[in-house]
């Protein structure tokens, strides 16, 4: 896979190693998001070890640690007992040169012997901390690095000097390797997501259909199967999480509502709904005037555009796509696709809107998000609790420009969100792919900011 961007995640790592002392952070985030490339690009051009660890038993995995660090060395294979006399091998090394160590997949040699962490707050504590060396600690089960290493209860806690939680690339960054025009990219990026993985399995100088049809619906590729696997490596039964994740990617986004597409019950579907939550692969949400912990008005949505894109085509229509591939591509995927790139568009939308504030285009809002009420929703609203302050948009990824009556129907929902004084000032956006009707930007006040897909790129990419 072709390392791109990271460029702050990199300049935290080199900061850490050039700054004086030992080093110890944490690397973790969802699989396939990019930790081993990061780690290896910063690793490129210094003195490192770097460990793979593998599920396999204990004593191998010790053993090809060992083995690594004394290669590294030039040294012969020492006779060792358990993990305190390797890291007290390492540490006897780590004396006499500066290296990074990277050991990436962590969780699986805790899966093996829980203990280990103890070994290492022993190793951190009593060798690492004299010398100028950094160990890196790497794993993609968030929960086991969020509890194992960084956690209140772990022998590890408050040992780290830095931490990476590891995310997709957002629009903005991954738009340099989605080489189609901007409306080509959003409707690419509906079906990739920013994993970099994913994003880079792509071949750009061919249509997106054809990169759905090679990459995706071929029972032979990689992301054929992809989400199956992740579960699997996460979870004992996925079958019941993999029906959830379906009830959310077509539509069905309530908790009443996801157990009735599920079949799973109000009480067990709580929990189920946690670990994916844990897992990264839901998100909930609230509307953006509500109290997330407070309110009852919750919805999920699956948490990675390839996923949704994934559970929404794939795998309700395995059976055919086996048989046809092609037949699923041209009767249910592309005559839908507009209506599931629509919701990618109104997360890239809200990306544009915190870069606008970051970059004084749009004022200053404290909260953004999405809000609704019974049947009236808003895709955009920005609160400004100090300033008395609300922005309100929309987001329309139609073949049409937009006119008029979007404007009246905003400004009538605009007056039925419950938040701020009466004097509150409002602010307005709309967000159009095919940009609006002639004379509606000169028939509208200051209050009013449109964007067409030029408008958008500009706000997601100031400086270009």
């Amino acid at each position: 896979m072709t390392f791109h961007d990271r460029r702050d995640e990199l300049a935290a790592l080199d900061s850490a190693f050039d700054g004086p002392g030992h080093a110890f952070h944490v690397v973790y985030g969802r699989r396939r998001v990019g930790k081993t490339e990061l780690c290896k690009e910063f690793c490129a051009e210094r003195p490192h070890i770097y460990f793979l660890a593998a599920q396999e038993a204990e004593h191998r995995q010790r053993e090809k640690f060992v083995e690594q660090v004394a290669t590294y060395f030039d040294d012969r294979m020492p006779q060792i007992e358990g993990w305190d006399d390797a890291f007290d091998y390492l540490g006897e090394k780590l004396a006499a040169e500066r290296i990074v160590l990277v050991i990436d997949e962590f969780p699986y040699l805790v899966e093996e012997n829980d203990s280990l962490p103890s070994y290492l707050q022993a190793f951190v504590d009593e060798q690492l901390q004299g010398t100028d060396s950094m160990l890196v600690l790497c794993g993609s089960s968030v929960g086991t690095m969020e509890s194992t290493v960084l956690g209140h209860e772990s022998p590890l806690y408050g040992r780290r000097t830095g931490q990476i939680d590891l995310q997709p690339f957002s629009f903005q960054e991954a738009r340099p390797v989605i080489q189609y025009d901007l409306a080509g990219a959003i409707r690419s990026f509906s079906v990739t997501g920013g994993t970099p993985m994913y994003l880079t399995l792509f071949d750009y100088e061919q249509s997106l259909s054809a990169n759905i049809t090679s990459e995706i619906l071929s029972p032979n590729a990689v992301l054929y199967n992809e989400p199956e696997f992740l579960l699997r490596t996460e979870l004992r039964n996925p079958a019941r999480y993999m029906s959830i994740l379906e009830a959310v990617a077509l539509g069905h986004t309530t908790p009443n509502e996801i157990a009735g597409a599920s079949g799973i019950d109000a009480g067990p579907l709580s929990k189920y709904l946690q670990t994916l939550r844990q897992l990264r692969l839901l998100e909930r949400e609230v509307p953006v005037t509500a109290k997330a912990k407070k309110s009852k008005r919750s919805r999920y949505t699956v948490a990675d555009e390839f996923l949704r894109f994934w559970f929404r085509y794939v795998e309700p229509n395995r059976s055919s796509i086996e048989e046809a591939p092609e037949v699923v591509l041209e009767g249910s995927i592309e005559p839908d696709l507009p209506d599931h790139v629509a919701t990618t568009f109104e997360d890239i939308c809200h990306e544009a809107v915190w870069e606008a504030i970051r970059t004084g285009t749009l004022d200053t809002y404290s909260e953004v998000g999405r809000w609704w009420y019974g049947e009236d929703e808003i895709d955009i609203v920005g609160l400004a609790p100090d300033d008395d302050r609300i922005l309100l948009a929309e987001c329309k990824w139609t073949g049409e420009p937009v006119g008029h009556d979007l404007v009246e129907r905003l400004e009538t929902k605009a007056d039925r969100v419950r938040w701020g004084p009466d004097t509150r000032e409002e602010r307005f956006a709309l967000f159009s792919k095919a940009g609006f009707v002639d004379g509606l930007e000169s028939d509208l006040d200051d209050s009013w900011c449109l964007f067409d897909l030029d408008g958008l790129d500009t706000l997601i990419h100031p400086n270009s």
